[in-house]
């Protein structure tokens, strides 16, 4: 069982560096069932319970063709995870793993991910299936998933390099 800010054995922490600000905005806040990470799914699910997103005044606009895409990707921040281990046991074993390794909410920039599905958009509000985060997370962007979207932008020199074997 997940413990709260334990230092499990095997695990690394490191000291924090002193915070820059990377000029990041909350664009909004998101609102799901789970009030603390014992009870938070590790994971979204697709067919999981209908959250909602909370875009605030003046990010509302930006939601204008977000209704196009089947799934989008949603970037928040993680505020109430700690930030300094740089090896865990997500096991609880004594095996450990480098946090890059692990989608462990754990980690020095504590950017959470999910491709969510959508259900709806109304009013600045986006309500998606899929979301792995506590009520209240501060969101940071909202995305097309990748796998479903083409540059709308005429192409560009880049677009179509491809790398060495």
């Amino acid at each position: 069982m997940v413990r709260l800010d334990e230092i499990r054995t095997g695990e690394v922490a490191v000291e924090m560096p002193a915070p820059i600000d990377a000029g990041l905005v909350f664009i909004g806040r998101i609102r799901t069932p789970w009030t603390d990470r014992l009870g938070c799914p590790r994971q979204g699910r697709a067919d999981g319970p209908v959250c909602r997103i909370e875009v605030f005044p003046p990010w509302r606009d930006a939601l204008d063709g977000v209704a196009l895409y089947e799934r989008l990707e949603v970037l928040y921040w993680l505020d109430r995870s700690r930030r300094d281990l740089v090896r865990q046991s997500p096991a609880d074993d004594g095996t450990t793993r480098g946090t890059f390794s692990l989608r462990s909410p754990v980690r020095p920039n504590p950017i959470g991910t999910s491709i969510v599905t959508l259900v709806r958009v109304e009013d600045g509000l986006v309500h998606v299936r899929g979301l792995d985060c506590l009520d209240g997370t501060p969101l940071l962007d909202i995305k097309p998933d990748r796998t479903l979207f083409t540059p709308l932008a005429p192409p560009q020199a880049g677009d179509a390099e491809a790398g060495d074997p």
